[in-house]
């Protein structure tokens, strides 16, 4: 044990040494939630839970003018899932793992586990709220220069193993290339571009012991812009197509658009946003054979649609879409940040029981959402918040539950992020 001290004393000495920034820092996140119809509505006896879940990461990071480099190892856990003599659990991973070389400073290889995020995190995103995150094994080229715009070209290839079986993994692409682009016009306009080309392994039975395995694509298009009208006033817009194949193999003809507009008053303590967005569904009474509902594939989905996780966070795929129209409100007054958000959502298609032959309005419900931050220092922030969802008998009918219930949800976190070592202080 003494060696290893020293070894590893000895290798920080030659880092701090070495020209480029090291620095060693964690992460211990507790959050303790009370949870009574989160994703659906309660149904008529249902008990609420309480647990505590964690998220502790030690990241390791590099940084040079030829190379960058990650390595992020997280355990996730909940309070009381072990014993206490407990020798192993297997609830430590790698979250990220990846490096990047410079070419020049325009262009960069970036390969490895990494988390990947794009403009509002619609469709790329790394979950930050879950306690796992999200990230990816990919290579990116990477084209970086403010003056033209900046661009990433990211590629994945999914296996189990090697040698190479059939891919199993489940909530998992087989395949996956993309493009963005971004361009900064003028400092006030923001554009942004992104084609996703998604790849599901699909399993076909030839016979009683033989299978097909083939890999079959989805197609995202679409642009987000941006437009800043001066330091207190902003816009924004996103639409995206998909088509091409779903995961079933069936046709896929999808849509989303988003429009939102923000305000900021008392030298912008005081934060409004207003907005909407429409993501297409198949109706519930189509005779077709096309899927009609977009999906936000990998973005961070907690971040849009509400607290309470309703829609698009491992559920309320291949339905009946959404129609969400929000209102945000935030204030910062000095190191507290209380904020409130209003959503009402509705279906973008028909809900309709085919076994009583009933169509069911629209209207899913209102959802409120209330939540506090307060930053102690620059190393531990405490967050809460309390939700409740207003629902309707439509959504009783589609996500089960009971309308009449109370459907709510509470949380306390405490978030410390301390710096253990920086080779440039």
């Amino acid at each position: 044990m003494k060696n290893r001290i020293v070894v590893l004393s000895f290798m920080m000495m030659l880092i701090h040494s070495a020209s480029g920034q090291f620095t060693i820092s964690g992460e211990f996140r507790p959050r303790t939630e009370y949870d009574h119809g989160t994703k659906k509505l309660a149904s008529p006896g249902q008990e609420a839970v309480i647990f505590t879940s964690q998220r502790t990461r030690l990241n390791i990071q590099f940084n040079n003018e030829f190379i960058a480099s990650r390595i992020s190892l997280q355990d996730i856990r909940i309070w009381g899932s072990q014993p206490q003599l407990n020798i192993t659990d297997g609830l430590t991973s790698v979250h990220e793992a990846w490096a990047k070389v410079k070419f020049n400073d325009k262009f960069a290889l970036k390969a490895g586990r990494q988390e990947i995020i794009y403009d509002d995190h619609r469709i790329f995103g790394n979950v930050g709220w879950s306690q796992q995150g999200r990230s990816h094994d990919a290579a990116l080229i990477q084209f970086t220069d403010k003056k033209l715009f900046n661009a990433d070209l990211g590629i994945a290839y999914n296996q189990n193993a090697v040698p190479s079986i059939p891919f199993t993994v489940s909530n998992n692409y087989k395949a996956m290339q993309y493009l963005w682009l971004h361009k900064d016009i003028a400092e006030k306009l923001g554009l942004s571009i992104l084609v996703l080309n998604n790849g599901n392994q699909l399993i076909t039975k030839i016979d009683s012991v033989t299978n097909k395995y083939s890999i079959i694509y989805s197609q995202t298009a679409g642009t987000r812009l941006t437009y800043k009208i001066n330091d207190n006033y902003r816009l924004a817009a996103s639409a995206y197509y998909q088509t091409g194949k779903d995961a079933t193999n069936k046709n896929l003809n999808a849509y989303y658009v988003s429009a939102e507009a923000g305000a900021s008053f008392l030298e912008k303590k005081l934060n409004l946003t207003l907005g909407f967005e429409r993501l297409s569904g198949t109706a519930q009474n189509s005779a077709g054979s096309e899927n009609n509902s977009f999906t936000p594939f990998y973005g961070t989905n907690h971040k849009f649609n509400g607290h309470l996780d309703y829609f698009y966070v491992g559920n309320h795929l291949n339905s009946v879409g959404l129609q969400d129209n929000y209102l945000q409100i935030s204030y910062k007054a000095g190191k507290w940040n209380p904020g409130f958000d209003i959503h009402n959502f509705s279906s973008a298609a028909q809900i309709f029981d085919k076994i009583n032959n009933k169509s069911y309005d629209a209207a899913l419900g209102n959802e409120l959402d209330f939540y506090l931050n307060y930053k102690w220092n620059d190393w531990v922030t405490f967050s809460g918040g309390y939700s409740q969802m207003l629902g309707t008998a439509s959504l009783e009918f589609l996500r089960g539950g009971s309308s009449t219930e109370t459907s709510n949800w509470g949380w306390l976190m405490m978030t410390v992020t301390p710096e253990f070592f920086n080779s440039k202080k």
